[in-house]
């Protein structure tokens, strides 16, 4: 009997929304929308006008855009081709891009008119790129400099026509690489196949799908990013919302207002986001008394401090934690409430939503201690997460040694410490290289800031550990207040006391200094950058 070879390409992905959702709509900003059929059409035209450009399969295009339905388009359509989708952190140095740009050979770079001096800064020394395309995004053409272009994005795809036959091949082609920023050194790229990332939209979304009230994704959703769509397929929440076929909305440069009027307007009810971005629309958000009932967010990047879990869910925000890296494409886990958390109180509730969380299906998660052996789930083991799954990187690109090292003893490493309970929720209780290590003993720079957080006054907080002659280490609180008086030392120290002695926090937290500054590093995508703290700070 013949039978066909079923490929796990990103294609696929398009069988179901072209027949069920042709007419559901694409939005940017409040200057565009079209439906999916027209956004079928124009994924033609732009793979259509790669291959005019001298695109073949292999070859790298990379992007740097804000959040758009042209960053979407380039999702399906640079890898459907063949080639490989290059997503770009535009928050990195312009030494930084530019070594990215070279160290993953790109061969064209399309660029919003924004970047174009920074692109124009670092021009002369990009090895590979060939060509570049302008997204002027409607905004007046940037002086031409050192810089020529192929073309400005929609005059250049639309010579393009809207048939491409995309074509079979092997699962296992490259689809995208992206850069994390490394703790020391260079970025390193992280790259997928289209069979990884397939079977991570199909794992992802049967895990958001499956809980069965509140915190979920489903086909009724309306779907807006509020994650930068260069960092990890922005958590690869939009190949799971066009299989799902749901409208989307692409809000560009982030601004608290716009994202509001968003929200309102197109009745969003799904985003995903680090604590900073959430924690500027709550702000936005109080104080224009608006109700953001019905909005559901994952909180991934870092923690999910309770204090601002409360705020929203104060504002009406359906809110949980998700858990994963950037070499795990990313989601591993998700905190969903189970039937069996129904009757717990309030505070219960709270915790279990700011958890990591459970694992979504076909991951194989696991607590393992220094030689690998797996520690029991009893909510208080802790050792590092090590994972596998079906759709982890392979490794890092042009980086055997890095490789080796980030899945050694046959499982990913994710260099967190955790605990996982009986009923399969996982806690982070660190980074191996946040742990402060006071008088030999751990403490969990996590756990006091948590501690913190929850204080009135508090706006922001991070705790590193700095060199001590009589500890080894010792923490430091780094405290944004939400206003001068709002806080003191005496206030805090007197909660850490409390928390140290209801047990939630290790006995030497209270040997905590204290420091209030005016703000706290960030990376470029939005996550407390402690390396910069401990550099600043030590």
């Amino acid at each position: 009997m013949a039978t066909h070879d079923y490929p796990l390409l990103i294609k696929q992905l398009w069988h179901t929304p072209l027949a069920c959702a042709p007419d559901q709509e694409i939005v940017y900003r409040d200057s565009l929308r079209y439906n999916y059929h027209d956004l079928w059409r124009r994924i033609g035209r732009l793979a259509n006008s790669l291959h005019r450009s001298g695109v073949r399969p292999g070859d790298t295009v990379a992007v740097m855009d804000w959040d758009s339905h042209r960053y979407l388009e380039c999702y399906f359509a640079v890898p459907m081709m063949g080639a490989v989708l290059m997503t770009v952190n535009t928050r990195l140095t312009p030494a930084q891009i530019l070594y990215t740009l070279n160290h993953a050979r790109a061969d064209i770079l399309l660029v919003h008119a924004d970047f174009v001096p920074l692109v124009e800064e670092i021009c002369k020394q990009l090895i590979t790129v060939k060509k570049l395309v302008l997204i002027g995004d409607g905004l007046p053409p940037p002086p031409a400099g050192d810089l020529s272009f192929d073309g400005e994005y929609e005059e250049w795809i639309a010579r393009g026509d809207v048939e491409y036959e995309f074509p079979d091949f092997d699962e296992h082609t490259r689809a995208t690489t992206f850069y994390t920023t490394a703790t020391t050194g260079d970025p390193k790229g992280v790259y997928y196949t289209h069979r990884q990332l397939v079977l991570h939209t199909l794992a992802a979304a049967a895990g958001l799908a499956s809980a069965p009230a509140g915190q979920r994704f489903h086909r009724g959703d309306v779907y807006m990013p509020l994650t930068p769509m260069f960092h990890v397929h922005a958590w690869g929440v939009p190949y799971m919302a066009t299989m799902f076929g749901v409208k989307q909305v692409y809000p560009g440069r982030y601004a608290p207002d716009l994202l509001l009027r968003l929200i309102r307007e197109e009745q969003v009810t799904f985003s995903h986001c680090v604590p900073t971005l959430l924690r500027m629309v709550l702000t936005a958000a109080k104080a224009q008394q608006a109700s953001l009932k019905g909005w559901k967010v994952v909180i991934g990047g870092s923690a999910l401090p309770p204090a601002l879990a409360q705020m929203a869910l104060d504002l009406g925000v359906d809110i949980f934690a998700g858990y994963g890296l950037s070499e795990t494409a990313p989601v591993l886990t998700l905190a969903q409430l189970r039937p069996e958390h129904d009757g717990a109180d309030a505070q219960a509730r709270l915790a279990m939503l700011c958890r990591a969380g459970a694992p979504i299906p076909l991951v194989d998660l696991r607590i393992a201690d220094e030689n690998m052996n797996a520690l029991p789930h009893d909510g208080h083991s802790a050792g590092e997460i090590v994972v596998r799954a079906p759709w982890l990187t392979a490794g890092y690109l042009h980086d055997e040694a890095a490789s080796e090292r980030l899945w050694r003893g046959g499982y990913l490493h994710t260099q967190d410490i955790g605990v996982m309970d009986d009923r399969g929720y996982l806690r982070i209780r660190d980074r191996l290289k946040d742990v402060i290590k006071v008088a030999g003993e751990w403490v969990s720079s996590l756990e006091l800031e948590h501690a913190i957080a929850h204080l009135p006054g508090v706006a922001e907080v991070a705790v590193i550990g700095v060199p001590d002659p009589r500890w080894g280490e010792r923490p430091l609180a780094l405290i944004v207040r939400t206003a001068p008086e709002a806080t003191d030392e005496a206030a805090i120290a007197a909660k850490l006391h409390a928390s140290c002695d209801a047990g939630t926090i290790s006995k030497h937290a209270v040997l905590a200094r204290i420091q209030f500054v005016d703000g706290i590093a960030k990376t470029g995508v939005g996550k407390i950058d402690k390396k910069a703290l401990r550099s600043r700070y030590s």
